[in-house]
């Protein structure tokens, strides 16, 4: 007999959703309910009743993914864990090795300094070791360049490896290829014979080294190679990654310098081998040469450099120069009938004869900012005075004369007195600048009628003033090429400084050669081809005082980039003048400016000017020009906006090409965050990430 009560379990009703009460029949489960179509039949006895608590609903839920999240957590510690040690272990090593390295390029740096080629010889074996193993340890970070944010620091430490690494093979090939001839730039061999050359003069080591250069042109091509692999891996970094400073060392500027140093030498080398082509003609190997000097004077600052005061005729005869004739350029302009019209702006500010005629006097017919298109003009027009037979223009300004000076030391020139570069207090300039300029214009200068267009007075000697100009180089040139081996690789330093800084200019009727000197920077030419953003600044001095001498340039560019690409740029020229005003050298500065951008660009508003020109097209770019006034301690500031004629998207590049005949302007680029400032000594690129 069964004493249990009949168990009555809830059915649901699944339309109605309610609960009723049934009686189980004879087999049916009471843990089951029945369901339509079929009936679970169990014969297991029913389970003993028990006085245990229901278990906790909500824990039974969370447990399980708790156990999940645990393993979860567990499993990322485990991969934090091993991503740290495969990152700390390997990085370690690399550490190890970057020190060693760093200490070998110190040692190198110093070797190098010490001239002796069979220790850098070694130096460099060392550091290509020392490079060698830390390229082997830090590869084995190399998987976490997939990093997000610190792959891009592996990434840059490659290309910085990659860079060095063709950059010591460039210094190999280059020793290899010098090394006959290094005695002759300086360097010695320990325990070598090269010092009985010691005695050999700067003369005798250029002839040495013209001889040499069919030799070096072979390894010309090797060179560049190793220097566009050393370009393009550096490159690749980006400035931008980095802070600006860490603790007292500039990282950003730095790394910036760097990539412009190797864009520079790069240049040097791709464009240097035409130029060694070009070396014999330009020497008068194959045949004496004839160069007409000019002297620019900067400190009267014209398109090409300076005002053209002075000029010589010297020939070269297989590398040694020397000087024929100099004179006055005022006197070559009084043999040369005017017959090309003068630009306005010098017909309407410089006066003085341009009031009896308005025909351009060869003194003033450096007017285009390209020298190779000025000198065109003028030698042309300088034959018909008597100037036939040369093959070429120099350009030199004051700063080529100090820095010689500067190398070479106070000098004498027979009949005109002593010259040094130090520092005359009645200009607070350079005693020889002070010196051209008295000069120049002795106890006064000449004076024109304004409504003749004669002159009404004229210092005493006045046709004679300027012929200082070749006496004072063949001084130079003289105790330069007699200089002991000591002081050649300064003279070297200062002529290619002079060079690279225009301060120096070349204009070859041969146009094979004017090429090779074009392409390598030295033709003061306007670069016509460019594809991104370009600017030049090129004032004109049309007062006849020598204020540049005081005045200071401040150039500050604010570039936006709107979200469709179009680009609006602000250019904001500030002139500076501390001196006072002494009615000689520092006047009142009368100043043409014009701004050369990308041709189509659209001027939006320009203030600061006194008179302005309507843009024009010139040289494969849009000017903007007009006129202002610089007074002694004063300041004029020059603002231009515009808009560029195209868009741009991923790089903003911009080519700043240098007037020749200055002294560095400071230069100020804004583009969103980013600000980048640099003294202008030569023509420069700018690539900015956007």
């Amino acid at each position: 007999m069964n004493d249990m009560p009949d168990l009555v379990v809830p059915k649901i009703d699944l339309e109605n959703n309610a609960n009723t009460s049934v009686e189980p029949k004879t087999g049916d489960s009471i843990l089951l309910p029945n369901t339509p179509d079929q009936t679970l039949v169990s014969n297991d006895p029913a389970p003993e009743p028990t006085n245990a608590p229901p278990a906790n609903k909500n824990f039974l839920t969370l447990r399980a993914p708790l156990k999940n999240w645990a393993k979860i957590l567990i499993g990322f510690g485990i991969f934090i864990v091993v991503l740290v040690v495969a990152i700390a272990v390997p990085g370690f090593f690399a550490y190890q090795k970057a020190l060693a390295l760093a200490a070998e390029s110190k040692k190198l740096s110093e070797v190098t300094k010490s001239k002796d080629i069979n220790q850098v010889k070694a130096g460099i074996d060392k550091e290509k070791k020392a490079l060698n193993d830390f390229k082997s340890s830090f590869a084995l970070l190399g998987w976490t360049k997939i990093i997000p944010y610190f792959g891009g620091y592996t990434s840059d430490v490659d290309h910085a490896v990659n860079a060095a690494s063709a950059g010591l093979d460039a210094s190999q090939i280059a020793i290899q290829s010098l090394e006959p001839y290094l005695d002759t730039l300086g360097f010695f061999s320990s325990g070598g014979s090269s010092q009985k050359d010691g005695t050999k003069t700067t003369q005798e080591r250029i002839d040495f080294i013209v001889q040499a250069i069919p030799a070096l042109l072979p390894k010309m091509d090797e060179l560049s190679a190793k220097a566009k692999i050393v370009k393009t891996e550096i490159d690749q970094i980006n400035p931008d990654r980095y802070p600006t400073k860490f603790k007292n060392f500039q990282v950003k500027a730095n790394i910036k310098n760097a990539q412009f140093l190797v864009d520079e030498a790069t240049t040097f080398i791709t464009n240097g081998k035409p130029v060694l082509e070009a070396a014999p003609y330009l020497l008068g190997i194959d045949s004496p040469r004839t160069y007409m000097v000019i002297f620019q004077n900067d400190k009267e600052l014209r398109p090409t450099g300076g005002f053209m005061t002075g000029y010589a005729i010297m020939k070269v005869d297989k590398a040694k120069f020397q000087p024929v004739a100099s004179n006055d350029m005022y006197n070559l302009d009084a043999q040369y009938t005017p017959s090309i019209p003068a630009p306005d702006p010098i017909v309407k500010y410089i006066r003085g004869p341009y009031v009896l005629s308005q025909k351009l006097r060869l003194r003033d017919m450096n007017w285009s900012p390209d020298f190779a298109q000025s000198m065109n003009t003028f030698t042309t027009a300088a034959s018909e005075a008597g100037v036939n037979k040369i093959d070429g223009v120099i350009g030199v300004d004051t700063q080529l004369l100090v820095n010689l000076l500067d190398v070479i030391g106070p000098l004498g020139v027979p009949g005109y007195g002593n010259f040094s570069t130090q520092i005359d207090p009645q200009c607070n300039c350079a005693q020889v600048i002070h010196e051209l300029e008295a000069y120049a214009d002795i106890e006064g200068p000449i004076v024109w009628d304004p409504n003749t267009g004669k002159i009404v007075y004229s210092p005493p000697n006045a046709d004679n003033r300027k012929r200082i100009i070749g006496p004072l180089m063949n001084s130079i040139l003289a105790n330069a090429m007699g200089q002991p081996k000591e002081k050649l690789p300064a003279l070297f330093t200062a002529g290619f400084k002079s060079l690279m800084e225009k301060h120096v200019l070349f204009y070859l009727l041969d146009d094979k050669t004017e090429k090779a000197v074009s392409d390598f920077g030295l033709g003061g030419v306007i670069n016509q081809n460019y594809s991104g953003d370009y600017l030049h600044i090129n004032d004109a001095n049309l007062g006849g005082r020598k204020s540049n001498l005081y005045a200071t340039e401040e150039v500050m560019q604010d570039i936006n980039v709107a979200a469709d690409g179009s680009v609006t740029k602000t250019v904001t020229i500030t002139y500076k003048n501390p001196q006072t005003q002494d009615g000689w050298l520092n006047s009142v500065l009368p100043d043409w400016v014009r701004v050369y951008v990308p041709k189509g660009s659209t001027l939006i508003a320009a203030e600061g000017l006194e008179a302005k020109q309507d843009p024009y097209d010139d040289l494969g770019h849009t000017v903007f020009a007009g006129y202002f006034q610089l007074r002694p301690e004063g300041v004029s500031k020059v603002t231009l906006k515009y808009k560029l004629p195209f868009k741009v998207s991923r790089d903003y590049k911009m080519l700043i090409q240098k007037q020749p005949g200055t002294d560095g302007p400071l230069y100020t680029i804004n583009l969103g965050r980013h600000t980048e400032e640099f003294y202008l000594k030569s023509d420069k690129e700018v690539s900015i990430g956007l």
